[in-house]
């Protein structure tokens, strides 16, 4: 388990590290990460703004994740590298990752 940690706060600070916010996400494909969160996460999550898919409702929407002060595509990354309960332990790329960060980062509304 040690190791599965260690791993996850490697990729964490690649991420981080690997230069400002905006460069991040314009490598990322926020079309795709939402093709990949409709396959991904909607088991759980709403991940389309207006879905009628049903969801939990003690988790939240992609939406309301977006709308969120703190969140940050680093918070984001971090939350999907080392997954919570009851999250489901995905093994996605780091371009994976950024593209699901991505889509939802332009869930964010405009302030």
């Amino acid at each position: 388990m040690k190791t599965k940690s260690a791993v996850a706060i490697v990729v964490f600070w690649a991420i981080a590290a690997a230069g400002p916010t905006s460069a991040q996400m314009g490598l990322a494909d926020a079309k795709r990460g939402q093709e990949l969160a409709a396959r991904l996460c909607s088991g759980c999550h709403i991940v389309s703004p207006g879905s009628a898919a049903t969801a939990n409702p003690d988790i939240p929407t992609f939406a309301a994740i977006a709308a969120r002060a703190d969140t940050t595509p680093e918070r984001l990354a971090g939350r999907i590298i080392v997954p919570h309960p009851p999250m489901p332990n995905t093994q996605l790329t780091m371009a994976e990752i950024r593209d699901i960060i991505a889509y939802i980062v332009n869930l964010k509304p405009s302030r």
